[in-house]
């Protein structure tokens, strides 16, 4: 009887039904189908247990703070600022590219926002300045990723709830790989730029340097009032999310002067995005509660064992296996079916819970721009028109080299624990 369930979880999933709905359905039928219907009056419970989680309330504050910046002209001032920069070098506008989703990072926290913002805006700029459309919207698609690694990231809030971890370690244990991938994104378009003859921007284009900082402040206080916060122990990341929406309204009606239509538009997709999520948690929780009662994780632990996989073999098979996800599923199902299945048994074999959980989150972002699937992928060929194929043609050199950088943060744990446990946020 079992075998029924994941038949009719496809078919439910090609029916267009959303996913939570059909996680939820098909495990309801699982319960029957495993001879433990007894056990869905507990189910409930069960559910409320995994979504009553203070840390989880940062979420949709994060998801307000960046619907809100989206809207007040942030994009363009972070641009100027990027210009400044680095402009002058050759291929400058791809290193501006690479710098203002490093900035967007630490405002928004979406891959999804970023690409769709810099489409929009830098992405024409470099088709005029003489970059073929293909690169400059694979370099767009590429960097946006930084988005979820670079604190606040939304991604890193759901797995310390799944998992909990603790979510301020998660959030600085991301800062030197977030970095470390904007430098190797922009090595990457140095080798282009070289290869191209890329231009670089005249003296002419460039703006004005402390009017364009000056102008910048406001943006990049935002950042910086999370991380510091956060860091020297001010704000937990919840009291840093609320922090951030007023910076974020401020901001905005520095730049813009929001109307209040545009705010209660950014209420209004954030309501949309924070209930899609929480579904999506309270679907998979009644899947992992099933999981438990049919002790999943220790058949799991069995296999491993039985297959002779050390650490490392197991590491490298969690990471095939969430490569895998992550080209077909999006971030927060992928996490919420397989962390609990598969994390557990890593951290039993001695692997870090912070260090697995950038290494996971960071894994399933480079899904993002893999085909079939990819979400940034998607927006960029929506915005731009770019034929889809070719955009995933352009993006696969900067796929490997994402790649790398993952195959970096497995073999170096010490990459992504050194800032943690220099601030105290991990024990010796």
């Amino acid at each position: 009887m079992i075998w029924i369930v994941p038949l009719v979880g496809a078919l439910l999933l090609g029916s267009g039904l959303a996913i939570a709905y059909v996680i939820g359905g098909a495990t309801v039928l699982a319960f029957f189908a495993a001879g433990q219907e007894r056990y869905l009056a507990v189910l409930p419970q069960q559910i409320f247990s995994k979504i009553d989680v203070f840390a989880l309330m940062a979420m949709p504050l994060f998801i307000l703070a960046g619907e809100i910046m989206n809207r007040g002209g942030v994009t363009r001032v972070l641009i100027r600022l990027a210009m400044v920069m680095v402009g002058r070098v050759r291929g400058g506008l791809g290193h501006v590219n690479v710098l203002t989703s490093v900035f967007f990072a630490g405002i928004s926290g979406s891959a999804v926002a970023d690409s769709a913002a810099v489409s929009n805006t830098l992405v024409p700029a470099m088709t005029e300045q003489g970059y073929k459309l293909p690169y400059a919207g694979a370099i767009t698609a590429a960097s946006s990723i930084i988005g979820p690694i670079v604190p606040p990231s939304i991604i890193m809030i759901f797995y310390g709830a799944l998992m909990g971890t603790s979510v301020t370690a998660l959030f600085i244990a991301g800062i030197v790989p977030g970095l470390l991938l904007a430098a190797a994104l922009m090595a990457t378009n140095s080798f282009y730029a070289w290869r191209d003859d890329h231009p670089r921007l005249t003296r002419a284009e460039i703006p004005p340097l402390l009017p364009t900082v000056l102008n910048a402040l406001p943006a990049l206080g935002i950042p910086l009032i999370i991380v510091g916060g956060i860091v020297l122990g001010w704000m937990t990341p919840t009291e840093a999310a609320a922090v951030a929406v007023v910076a974020a309204t401020l901001a905005g009606m520095f730049y813009e002067r929001l109307a209040l239509g545009q705010m209660i538009e950014a209420l209004r997709r954030t309501a949309m995005l924070s209930g899609s999520i929480f579904m999506i948690i309270c679907a998979v929780s009644a899947l992992g509660y099933l999981g438990a009662l049919e002790r999943l994780p220790e058949a799991i632990a069995g296999m491993v064992t039985e297959m002779g996989l050390g650490p490392v073999g197991y590491m490298i098979l969690l990471n095939l296996i969430f490569l895998a996800a992550g080209m077909v599923l999006d971030i927060p199902v992928a996490l919420a079916l397989l962390v609990p299945l598969l994390a557990p048994v890593a951290i039993e074999q001695g692997a870090d819970p912070v260090h697995l959980g950038i290494v996971l989150c960071f894994n399933l972002c480079i899904g993002l721009i893999s085909p079939p699937l990819g979400g940034c992928l998607l927006i960029v060929s929506t915005v731009t028109g770019l034929n889809y194929w070719r955009l995933a043609r352009a993006v696969l050199p900067f796929l490997l080299v994402e790649v790398l950088v993952l195959g970096v943060l497995i073999w170096l744990p010490d990459v992504t624990l050194w800032l943690p446990r220099t601030m105290g946020l991990l024990g010796d």
